[in-house]
Protein backbone atom coordinates (compact mmCIF):
# COMPACT_ATOMS: atom_id res chain seq x y z
CA UNK A 1 0.00 0.00 0.00
CA UNK A 2 1.74 3.65 -0.72
CA UNK A 3 1.87 5.93 1.88
CA UNK A 4 -0.49 9.50 2.07
CA UNK A 5 0.74 12.11 -0.41
CA UNK A 6 -1.19 15.70 -0.67
CA UNK A 7 -1.08 18.50 -3.24
CA UNK A 8 -1.60 22.48 -2.29
CA UNK A 9 -3.68 24.24 -5.50
CA UNK A 10 -3.80 27.15 -3.84
CA UNK A 11 -5.80 29.18 -0.92
CA UNK A 12 -7.46 26.14 1.37
CA UNK A 13 -8.05 23.63 -1.98
CA UNK A 14 -5.80 20.31 -1.62
CA UNK A 15 -5.56 17.03 -3.59
CA UNK A 16 -5.28 13.86 -1.19
CA UNK A 17 -4.16 10.40 -2.72
CA UNK A 18 -5.06 7.72 -0.31
CA UNK A 19 -2.84 4.93 0.36
CA UNK A 20 -4.95 2.82 -1.65
CA UNK A 21 -5.00 4.91 -4.14
CA UNK A 22 -8.20 7.10 -4.12
CA UNK A 23 -8.19 10.72 -5.17
CA UNK A 24 -9.94 13.44 -3.03
CA UNK A 25 -10.02 17.30 -3.56
CA UNK A 26 -11.11 19.58 -0.61
CA UNK A 27 -12.68 22.65 -0.94
CA UNK A 28 -12.32 23.18 -4.87
CA UNK A 29 -11.44 26.48 -5.58
CA UNK A 30 -9.54 27.55 -8.88
CA UNK A 31 -11.39 29.58 -11.31
CA UNK A 32 -10.63 32.81 -9.92
CA UNK A 33 -7.92 31.98 -7.49
CA UNK A 34 -4.85 33.96 -7.59
CA UNK A 35 -2.86 31.35 -6.04
CA UNK A 36 -4.45 28.40 -8.26
CA UNK A 37 -1.79 26.56 -9.98
CA UNK A 38 -1.72 25.63 -13.49
CA UNK A 39 -1.83 22.02 -12.83
CA UNK A 40 -5.26 22.50 -10.68
CA UNK A 41 -7.02 22.59 -14.16
CA UNK A 42 -6.40 19.16 -15.06
CA UNK A 43 -7.24 17.28 -12.29
CA UNK A 44 -8.17 13.62 -14.00
CA UNK A 45 -10.06 11.16 -11.99
CA UNK A 46 -11.50 11.68 -9.12
CA UNK A 47 -13.28 9.72 -6.66
CA UNK A 48 -14.39 12.10 -3.74
CA UNK A 49 -14.74 15.91 -3.36
CA UNK A 50 -14.99 17.38 0.28
CA UNK A 51 -16.45 20.31 1.07
CA UNK A 52 -16.63 22.44 4.39
CA UNK A 53 -18.67 25.21 3.78
CA UNK A 54 -20.47 27.34 1.56
CA UNK A 55 -18.35 30.45 0.96
CA UNK A 56 -16.89 30.47 -2.89
CA UNK A 57 -13.52 30.83 -2.32
CA UNK A 58 -14.08 27.09 -0.60
CA UNK A 59 -17.41 25.53 -3.02
CA UNK A 60 -16.71 27.78 -5.99
CA UNK A 61 -15.32 24.74 -8.57
CA UNK A 62 -17.54 21.58 -6.82
CA UNK A 63 -20.10 21.79 -9.25
CA UNK A 64 -17.92 21.68 -12.57
CA UNK A 65 -15.54 19.12 -10.90
CA UNK A 66 -17.89 16.77 -9.93
CA UNK A 67 -19.36 17.27 -13.37
CA UNK A 68 -16.62 16.49 -15.17
CA UNK A 69 -15.02 13.98 -12.83
CA UNK A 70 -17.90 12.13 -11.88
CA UNK A 71 -16.85 12.03 -7.91
CA UNK A 72 -18.86 11.66 -4.63
CA UNK A 73 -19.69 14.92 -2.94
CA UNK A 74 -19.55 15.02 0.30
CA UNK A 75 -20.60 18.68 1.84
CA UNK A 76 -22.61 20.22 5.28
CA UNK A 77 -26.53 19.06 4.63
CA UNK A 78 -27.11 22.64 3.51
CA UNK A 79 -24.62 22.73 1.16
CA UNK A 80 -25.33 19.02 -0.47
CA UNK A 81 -29.16 20.55 -0.88
CA UNK A 82 -27.78 23.25 -2.71
CA UNK A 83 -25.43 21.28 -4.81
CA UNK A 84 -28.20 18.95 -5.64
CA UNK A 85 -30.13 21.72 -7.11
CA UNK A 86 -27.28 22.45 -9.42
CA UNK A 87 -28.24 19.10 -10.75
CA UNK A 88 -25.46 16.94 -8.80
CA UNK A 89 -27.03 13.63 -7.93
CA UNK A 90 -23.59 11.91 -6.59
CA UNK A 91 -23.91 13.81 -3.35
CA UNK A 92 -24.00 12.91 0.70
CA UNK A 93 -25.03 15.77 3.12
CA UNK A 94 -24.19 15.36 6.79
CA UNK A 95 -23.87 17.52 10.34
CA UNK A 96 -20.77 17.74 12.35
CA UNK A 97 -20.51 14.19 14.77
CA UNK A 98 -21.34 12.21 12.08
CA UNK A 99 -19.08 9.46 10.15
CA UNK A 100 -19.52 8.71 6.85
CA UNK A 101 -17.73 4.84 5.55
CA UNK A 102 -17.04 5.80 1.70
CA UNK A 103 -13.86 4.02 -0.47
CA UNK A 104 -12.90 2.39 2.16
CA UNK A 105 -12.42 6.02 4.30
CA UNK A 106 -13.93 6.67 7.49
CA UNK A 107 -14.85 10.44 7.12
CA UNK A 108 -16.34 12.36 10.28
CA UNK A 109 -17.53 15.67 9.81
CA UNK A 110 -16.57 17.97 12.73
CA UNK A 111 -17.28 21.50 13.84
CA UNK A 112 -15.78 24.69 12.83
CA UNK A 113 -16.42 28.16 13.92
CA UNK A 114 -17.12 30.05 10.92
CA UNK A 115 -20.33 31.48 8.45
CA UNK A 116 -21.36 29.30 5.28
CA UNK A 117 -23.15 31.44 2.61
CA UNK A 118 -23.28 31.89 -1.03
CA UNK A 119 -24.15 34.87 -3.30
CA UNK A 120 -26.51 34.17 -5.85
CA UNK A 121 -28.30 36.84 -7.79
CA UNK A 122 -27.20 39.54 -5.95
CA UNK A 123 -28.83 37.44 -2.89
CA UNK A 124 -26.72 36.26 0.01
CA UNK A 125 -28.07 32.69 0.75
CA UNK A 126 -27.38 30.76 3.87
CA UNK A 127 -26.01 27.21 3.83
CA UNK A 128 -25.80 25.82 7.40
CA UNK A 129 -23.13 25.46 9.51
CA UNK A 130 -19.05 25.73 8.55
CA UNK A 131 -18.02 22.06 9.45
CA UNK A 132 -14.07 20.30 9.50
CA UNK A 133 -13.23 17.03 8.46
CA UNK A 134 -11.49 14.21 10.24
CA UNK A 135 -10.55 11.48 7.97
CA UNK A 136 -8.82 8.09 8.61
CA UNK A 137 -7.50 6.21 5.67
CA UNK A 138 -6.94 2.65 4.47
CA UNK A 139 -3.45 2.35 6.49
CA UNK A 140 -5.10 3.74 9.67
CA UNK A 141 -3.37 7.02 9.19
CA UNK A 142 -5.77 10.13 10.24
CA UNK A 143 -5.74 13.66 9.67
CA UNK A 144 -7.36 16.92 10.10
CA UNK A 145 -8.53 19.07 7.84
CA UNK A 146 -10.60 21.95 9.98
CA UNK A 147 -11.66 23.83 7.22
CA UNK A 148 -12.07 27.78 8.21
CA UNK A 149 -12.36 28.42 11.69
CA UNK A 150 -10.79 29.97 14.62
CA UNK A 151 -9.31 27.98 17.55
CA UNK A 152 -11.89 26.59 19.85
CA UNK A 153 -11.32 24.30 23.12
CA UNK A 154 -13.01 21.28 21.66
CA UNK A 155 -10.11 21.04 19.56
CA UNK A 156 -9.13 18.59 22.61
CA UNK A 157 -12.05 16.28 22.11
CA UNK A 158 -11.02 15.76 18.43
CA UNK A 159 -7.23 14.69 19.78
CA UNK A 160 -9.07 12.54 22.46
CA UNK A 161 -11.39 10.76 19.74
CA UNK A 162 -9.73 10.61 16.67
CA UNK A 163 -6.03 11.29 17.20
CA UNK A 164 -5.00 12.83 14.16
CA UNK A 165 -1.14 13.19 13.81
CA UNK A 166 -0.83 15.73 10.83
CA UNK A 167 -3.51 18.70 10.85
CA UNK A 168 -4.03 21.29 8.11
CA UNK A 169 -5.03 24.73 9.50
CA UNK A 170 -5.59 28.21 8.02
CA UNK A 171 -3.35 30.86 9.35
CA UNK A 172 -4.56 34.30 7.52
CA UNK A 173 -6.37 35.44 10.11
CA UNK A 174 -8.71 38.06 9.48
CA UNK A 175 -11.58 35.62 8.70
CA UNK A 176 -10.05 32.49 10.36
CA UNK A 177 -7.28 31.80 12.63
CA UNK A 178 -3.61 33.96 12.21
CA UNK A 179 -0.78 32.28 13.38
CA UNK A 180 -0.69 32.58 17.78
CA UNK A 181 -4.47 30.88 17.16
CA UNK A 182 -3.28 28.02 15.05
CA UNK A 183 -0.31 27.68 17.74
CA UNK A 184 -2.81 26.96 20.07
CA UNK A 185 -4.74 24.58 18.19
CA UNK A 186 -1.80 22.95 17.43
CA UNK A 187 -1.44 22.13 21.40
CA UNK A 188 -4.50 21.22 21.60
CA UNK A 189 -4.77 18.82 19.29
CA UNK A 190 -1.93 17.32 20.26
CA UNK A 191 0.14 17.00 16.32
CA UNK A 192 3.15 16.73 15.49
CA UNK A 193 2.97 18.28 12.13
CA UNK A 194 1.01 21.39 10.51
CA UNK A 195 -0.23 22.01 7.23
CA UNK A 196 -0.73 25.85 7.10
CA UNK A 197 -3.44 27.30 4.33
CA UNK A 198 -6.10 29.41 3.49
CA UNK A 199 -3.14 32.93 3.71
CA UNK A 200 -1.33 34.80 1.58
CA UNK A 201 -4.14 34.43 -0.85
CA UNK A 202 -5.18 38.38 -0.78
CA UNK A 203 -3.33 41.09 1.04
CA UNK A 204 -5.64 41.27 3.47
CA UNK A 205 -4.71 37.57 4.67
CA UNK A 206 -1.29 38.35 6.55
CA UNK A 207 -0.68 35.40 8.27
CA UNK A 208 2.23 33.54 7.86
CA UNK A 209 4.25 30.14 8.21
CA UNK A 210 7.30 31.79 9.25
CA UNK A 211 5.10 32.85 12.15
CA UNK A 212 3.65 29.44 13.11
CA UNK A 213 7.23 28.04 12.87
CA UNK A 214 8.52 30.43 15.44
CA UNK A 215 5.53 30.08 18.08
CA UNK A 216 5.49 26.06 17.40
CA UNK A 217 8.67 24.46 16.56
CA UNK A 218 10.16 25.04 19.68
CA UNK A 219 7.56 22.51 21.38
CA UNK A 220 8.56 20.34 18.68
CA UNK A 221 5.75 20.75 16.17
CA UNK A 222 6.73 20.76 12.44
CA UNK A 223 5.48 23.33 10.08
CA UNK A 224 4.61 22.38 6.25
CA UNK A 225 5.06 24.99 4.29
CA UNK A 226 3.92 24.39 0.72
CA UNK A 227 4.28 26.02 -2.64
CA UNK A 228 1.02 26.05 -4.78
CA UNK A 229 1.56 22.76 -7.02
CA UNK A 230 3.90 21.37 -4.79
CA UNK A 231 2.90 17.81 -2.96
CA UNK A 232 4.15 16.17 -0.27
CA UNK A 233 3.75 12.86 1.60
Amino acid sequence: MASFSFTWLGHATFLFQSPGGKRIVLDPWMTGNPSSPESAKKLGDLDLILVTHGHSDHVGDAVPLARSSGAHVVAPYEVSVWLQGKGLKNVTGMNPGGTLQVLGLSITMVPAIHSSSIEEDGKMLYLGVATGYVIKFENGLTVYFAGDTCVFGDMRLIAELYQPTVAFLPIGDLYTMGPEQAAKACELLAIKQVVPMHYGTFPALTGTPAKLRQLVEPRGVQVLEMKPGETAS
